[in-house]
Order: structure tokens, then C-alpha cells, then sequence
């Protein structure tokens, strides 16, 4: 039940706080999967999440989104606690790009427009553009007009989450939220896929997972992760200085570690 009905219009501007944020999925966990984990993201910001598979990465991107709600602690958008925000509000000014691109049967235009089909060609073509799927679309026998699914042959992995890029973009969030977006890519694919993610990102708050090290490296802020607690945190350059656990990553070139 949303409790605050008076932000079902708010508009964020994009702020982010987890204040010692604890979370289990079930009340038989003996250790929480996020455990006292406190960070702050200014408007407009980027922060990577690094850590090994179960670190909890994903997890703190779903208790933002409200698809589970936190034991205790707090997280708050622009001084808000997200308790008070509807999740309808709340997740209509995110975008989300996970490591499966989100295709749906129906045309190219149609999955670009995807909830904002009032938006003029004219806007569609420059989302498209600026996600470096302009050139591909167009080389197409029916441009926009071709008709896709999930499971479309046609398509690389790539070119579908450039699709998801420019849908992404025409949605103008005020947040985002990349899950492994680079990931199972085409090296073909993979540089404008990164100059897409760069441009989507400017300007917006963006919380990054990635396992490569070139879409790690264009965030802020670092946030290394260990069994759900933070170990390293802070400015990129900061860190790197530290000579700490993310500064060893980046040395060693392994992107392994960062999975």
C-alpha cells in the first residue's frame, strides 16, 4: 500500500541515499544478502557497483526500484523515503537496460516508442540516432516498420539492446539503471553500444553493473561489494590512488574479478 498519495505526480530530480540498508529475502537468512550499506549519489552522478556474482549488486537496484521493500535503514530520492513515493511514479521516471534486451513482438518503432507511442517519428529518429541504431534500422528492408520478437534471427544480441538504448532515451529518465548491459555483445556492437550508454547516461543519476572494465571506468563513483557489505567506496580517482581492492582490478586488467 503506497502511503503518501501526494507524490503519486512528483517529479525526481534524481538524489539518491541508502542509509544503512539492511535486507534479506526471507527471515531464515542468518546473514542479510545487503547488509549496512550506506551511499550517497548526487544528482546527476554515476556509480558503478562492483563486486563478485552474489555480492549484491542487483539486489540494491531492485530495493531502489521497490520490487522488494528493505528490513531497515532507509533509502530516499531527493530527501523523499521511497516508502512515500507511489512505485508506479517511482518507476516511470527509471529506465532499466538489463544483460537480456527487452524485445516484444511488434515493429521496431513500436518497441522504441514502447509506452510513449505519442511521440513524434521526428524524436524516434533521433533516440535511434543517438543509440547507434540509425545505420542498422535503416539498412533493413521495412526500416522501422520491420517487425521483431525476442526471438528474431535477423537481429544480433547488440543491435537489440541498441534498440532498448533508444527506447531508453525517448523515455528521458530522470534514473538509470544498467544490469550487465554490455554483456554477450558482438565486438562489432560493443564500441557503439558503449558511445550509446555514454551518451544515455549524461546528465542522469545511473547506477552501473558491469563486468567490463570500459563501462566501469566511465562511472563517478565506485562501490565495491563483498557478500552484501560494502568494502571500498568513493570517487574513481580517489580509488584508484587508494591503491585499494578496485585499484588491484584495474591493474590486473581481469575482468573476471569484476563478474
Amino acid at each position: 500500500v503506497d502511503i503518501d498519495n501526494s507524490n503519486r505526480n512528483l517529479t525526481i530530480q534524481g538524489e539518491i541515499s541508502f542509509e544503512h540498508v539492511i535486507f534479506k529475502y526471507n527471515e531464515e537468512q542468518l546473514k542479510p544478502t545487503i547488509n549496512d550499506v550506506t551511499i550517497h549519489l548526487n544528482q546527476g552522478e554515476s556509480l558503478a557497483l562492483v563486486g563478485a556474482t552474489g555480492a549484491g549488486k542487483t539486489t540494491l537496484m531492485q530495493l531502489l526500484a521497490r520490487f522488494y521493500e528493505i528490513n531497515s535503514g532507509k533509502i530516499t530520492i531527493d530527501g523523499i523515503d521511497i516508502k512515500d513515493i507511489p512505485k508506479q511514479t517511482l518507476r516511470n521516471q527509471m529506465a532499466y537496460v538489463l544483460q537480456d534486451p527487452f524485445i516484444f513482438d511488434g515493429t521496431i518503432r513500436e518497441n522504441i516508442k514502447y509506452k510513449n507511442q505519442h511521440i513524434s517519428d521526428e524524436i524516434m529518429i533521433q533516440a535511434a540516432k543517438d543509440a547507434n541504431a540509425y545505420d542498422f534500422i535503416m539498412r533493413l528492408e521495412d526500416g522501422f516498420d520491420t517487425k521483431i520478437s525476442f526471438e528474431s534471427t535477423h537481429l544480433s544480441q547488440g543491435e537489440k539492446q541498441l534498440i532498448n538504448i533508444a527506447r531508453a532515451l525517448i523515455s528521458d529518465p530522470k534514473i538509470l539503471l544498467l544490469d550487465e548491459a554490455t554483456s554477450n555483445i558482438d565486438t562489432v556492437t560493443e564500441m557503439k553500444l558503449q558511445q550509446a550508454i555514454e551518451r544515455l547516461m549524461k546528465n542522469r543519476t545511473s547506477i552501473i553493473i558491469a563486468h567490463r572494465l570500459n563501462t566501469v571506468k566511465i562511472a563517478d563513483k565506485i562501490v565495491v561489494l563483498e557478500k552484501g557489505k560494502i568494502i571500498e567506496q568513493g570517487y574513481q580517482k580517489d580509488l584508484v590512488m587508494q591503491d585499494g581492492m578496485y585499484a588491484k582490478m584495474l591493474k590486473s586488467g581481469d575482468e573476471a574479478l569484476l563478474e
